[in-house]
């Protein structure tokens, strides 16, 4: 469940996309209504109005995201305010500029902060973040939590390098399916290192 509420905005924002996609002349009077203040020029093409409906459907998803969290005293967890941060700032200069070149760079600064984050807490804080997130329940010798760590910094850099290689490379409709479907790498991925973690797991005594 907490899964799909982290990935919740990216979820409308394909759904929104493929939907100004199919119907551009709806999508285009949207765009112009909602969001022709908040650009410069005042104006948005056919062509520009389904990936602005989008940004600015995410954006206000994940404003609701974190009030939903606050408003009921739990926790926000860093990866969250990093992500709503850099989804409000590459979102909000794609709807003024009606460019979609920011929004597009977004996963890869989104991935380069969390590949970032676990690089200084492991080399320069010396505080190994998977091992402090699930260090009471997995006991490893601290060589395998730093090679773990690596693993994940590994991990983010790729998907930051192939989210700029599809942008790039394809057009913006193949990118928004790509941006959802590269979502499913990380169950896959965490659920490949669960075979190696399961000896190191404690059971509940």
């Amino acid at each position: 469940m907490k899964f799909l509420f982290d990935v919740f905005p990216v979820i409308l924002f394909f759904f929104t996309y493929k939907w100004g996609e199919n119907h551009t002349d709806t999508a285009q009077q949207l765009a112009n209504y909602y969001l022709s203040n908040l650009v410069s020029g005042n104006t948005l093409s056919a062509e520009q109005s389904p990936i602005l409906l989008a940004t600015a459907v995410t954006i206000v998803a994940s404003v609701a995201q974190i009030s939903y969290l606050l408003l009921r005293k739990k926790k926000v967890d860093a990866m969250l305010w990093i992500s709503f941060i850099i989804i409000a700032a590459f979102g909000s200069a794609t709807i003024y500029f009606h460019n979609e070149t920011f929004i597009k760079w977004k996963p890869t600064v989104i991935y380069g902060c969390y590949a970032a984050s676990f690089l200084l807490g492991q080399f320069i804080f010396k505080k190994n973040l998977l091992k402090t997130a699930m260090g009471s329940q997995i006991s490893m010798p601290e060589i395998i939590w730093s090679k773990l760590s690596l693993i994940w910094v590994a991990y983010f850099i790729i998907m930051a390098l192939v989210n700029l290689y599809v942008a790039f490379n394809f057009p913006t409709s193949t990118w928004v399916s790509f941006k959802l479907y590269s979502i499913a790498t990380l169950p896959v991925f965490i659920i490949a290192q669960s075979f190696f973690l399961s000896k190191y797991i404690e059971e509940p005594t």
